[in-house]
């Protein structure tokens, strides 16, 4: 008989080979989900993995786009990932993301037309504050009556999507725009506009937020004594509380800077890719984000490569799609079955298998 013996430690081994792993039960399972479809799956797998970053007849549009979807994700698994160390599930970064957005949006649209340069800055500035209020909910109601974070938080994404919905088709709905819901296309405001650093290169301000992001997070866990707390409180939390640590500090800090990274995100998005506030407008990223955390191991450099990785398949769906004809459903199975294998083969982290005799009744 087979069983499961917890080990004496956490194995280092299967901590760096558990993405890996992942990944790779991911393409070969998802290859038999794309034959059963009617696909080549060798064909599939290259499109989705290769072909955005190596094939010359599409990777002059594709590379960029590498870079444009791997900033959000990257930004806002960061946030969650801090949280997640110190045992905190904030599982509601979606509704972060889309409050941070349209609080964004409506404190540039408060001053058009102005061509201020001080316009983007105080967009970024309620983009963050936005984000970082509407994670305080969950947080000043686990502090204060000890309830449970994930379920607040989550059920925020859908009072989030409805208040999106509404201000799209009301408060900050385009005068000019012929009764359509949205918002003034932030693409045709220079002041406004999040445009490319570097033109062809992806790279704009929510991209370079994302890799400071990615330093300033591997100095607090590493290098201060918060990072410390931080672990500490989620490793042992009565070890934590001895040596004094307030839990109620650390939900408010991590809950609150991960709600700013995602309403960054949010604003980041609002006024460059998606252009406008409308009722569509979110994308799943605050979702997505919790694979890329997990994926890069809760580490601020994983996380780096797990955002491009995750940003590598949206394109390389995208593309299969188009190119192979693949549903969209399929693509979002796939990308999913990602979290499954990494949490399954997670398990190998703290366990290992041992045959074990049959114990007679």
């Amino acid at each position: 008989m087979i069983v499961l013996e917890k080990r004496p430690q956490p194995s280092r081994l299967w901590t760096v080979l558990t993405p890996i792993l992942a990944v790779a039960l991911t393409m070969l399972v998802g290859g038999m989900l794309f034959a059963a479809l009617g696909a080549n799956p060798f064909e599939a797998i290259r499109t989705i993995f290769w072909d955005p970053v190596f094939n010359a007849q599409f990777a002059g549009f594709t590379r960029p786009q590498l870079l444009v979807k791997a900033g959000p994700l990257i930004l806002i698994a960061i946030g969650l990932s801090i949280g997640f160390k110190a045992g905190i599930w904030n599982i509601g970064a979606e509704g972060q993301y889309i409050v941070g957005a349209i609080c964004g949006a409506a404190a540039g649209l408060a001053f058009y037309p102005s061509e201020s340069v001080l316009i983007f800055p105080l967009m970024i500035v309620a983009g963050a504050l936005g984000g970082w209020a509407w994670a305080m909910i969950p947080a000043l109601l686990k502090t204060r009556f000890g309830t449970n974070e994930i379920l607040v938080s989550l059920m925020l994404v859908y009072v989030a999507e409805n208040i999106l919905a509404s201000v799209s088709s009301g408060l900050l709905r385009n005068p000019e725009g012929m009764g359509f819901p949205g918002s003034r296309n932030f693409k045709q405001w220079e002041a406004a506009h999040n445009a490319e650093l570097v033109a062809g290169t992806g790279m704009h301000w929510g991209v370079l937020a994302a890799f400071v992001a990615v330093i300033a997070a591997y100095v607090l866990m590493t290098r201060h004594i918060q990072g410390f707390n931080i672990r500490l409180m989620g490793e042992a939390p009565r070890a934590a509380r001895f040596s004094g640590v307030e839990p109620a500090r650390i939900v408010l800090l991590c809950l609150g800077l991960a709600g700013a990274l995602a309403g960054m995100a949010g604003l980041f998005e609002v006024t460059g890719p998606a252009g406008q506030i409308s009722i569509d407008f979110n994308s799943g990223y605050g979702f997505t984000a919790i694979i890329v955390a997990f994926l890069g191991r809760l580490h601020p450099v994983g996380i780096l490569l797990a955002g491009l990785l995750m940003a590598l398949t949206y394109i390389g769906g995208e593309l299969a799609q188009l190119m192979l004809g693949l549903p969209g459903a399929a693509i979002q199975l796939f990308q999913g079955m990602l979290l499954f294998f990494l949490l399954a083969m997670d398990v190998f982290t703290n366990y290992r298998l041992r045959w074990a005799k049959r114990e007679a009744v």
